[in-house]
């Protein structure tokens, strides 16, 4: 699977992986910035809860999205993999300014909704500037390499993480989310042992990384975001590690982010972005 390429004339939408547990109630940063950047009272956001197995998922987040005054708002359960085709669902897709994952079981939607269609269109409309969004088993399945299951502590160690296919927006990132809350930092850098070109993002409860189209990382929420950088990796035992081993590695750079620090995925540089400004 490849992310899909923006055409000449056209600039790729947003890409918004949350760490789970969003705030809802009170200043919903995050949720306000989304409604925002998808129209605002023009925004035509699609919900998407195929993670989740409660069934009113989408009718709150649909609630939520009302209070926030976007537009429009309305819940698109794909609950088969027949309905990756359905062509309402699809037409729907097609006039949408945003799409929000709920949080969930990530592999519900890799499982019911990996090579469909609906997939396809989610990918290639984000290359045209639809903004994509998702919180906890939501933002895990946004990038390429998807982290499936695996154990939580700090220390990497071999099995230790499941990867699976995720949506495939991008190839740039491995997303982790409840980071710190579930003690994630392991299992994490395990995965990138694995797939060394892309960049880890740990994603703190009621943080989001924004992504924007020049491939920078923009924090917004109320806790942190770890970047962790295997680009400059010299060694690693992952290769003769025996299962449940702990893993060496050598070389790896980690950025800890709060709101308004940024990270270049091109250049793999970390700034303190408006943190600096403030203090200024």
């Amino acid at each position: 699977m490849c992310p899909s390429k923006a055409a000449d004339g056209q600039t790729r939408g947003f890409i918004v992986p949350i760490g789970g547990a969003e705030d809802r109630e009170s200043r919903r940063r995050i949720l306000k910035r989304f409604v925002r950047i998808c129209g605002g009272r023009d925004a035509d956001i699609v919900i998407i809860p195929t993670a989740s197995r409660l069934a009113d998922t989408g009718a709150r987040y649909e609630e939520l999205f009302d209070r926030l005054e976007a537009g429009r708002a309305t819940s698109v359960d794909f609950a088969t993999r027949d309905d990756g085709s359905n062509e309402d669902y699809l037409r729907r897709l097609e006039s949408a300014s945003g799409v929000f994952f709920t949080g969930g079981n990530q592999l519900r939607i890799s499982t019911i909704m990996g090579g469909t269609e609906a997939a396809k269109l989610i990918r290639r409309r984000n290359a045209g500037g639809l903004h994509v969004a998702g919180t906890s088993a939501g933002a895990s399945i946004l990038s390429e390499h998807m982290i499936a299951f695996g154990k939580e502590g700090s220390s990497p160690r071999a099995g230790s993480v499941r990867l699976a296919p995720g949506l495939g927006l991008t190839n740039r990132f491995i997303i982790d989310q409840h980071f710190r809350q579930r003690d994630r930092l392991g299992r994490l850098v395990a995965a990138l042992a694995y797939n060394p070109f892309a960049i880890g993002i740990g994603l703190d409860e009621d943080t989001a990384a924004f992504i924007g189209p020049d491939d920078v990382v923009e924090v917004e929420g109320s806790g942190g975001v770890t970047v962790v950088d295997a680009g400059g990796l010299q060694f690693s035992s992952m290769a003769e590690a025996r299962e449940r081993d702990a893993v060496c590695l050598l070389g790896l750079t980690v950025h800890i982010l709060t709101a308004g620090a940024t990270f270049n995925l091109h250049t793999r540089c970390a700034s303190p972005g408006t943190l600096a400004t403030e203090k200024t």
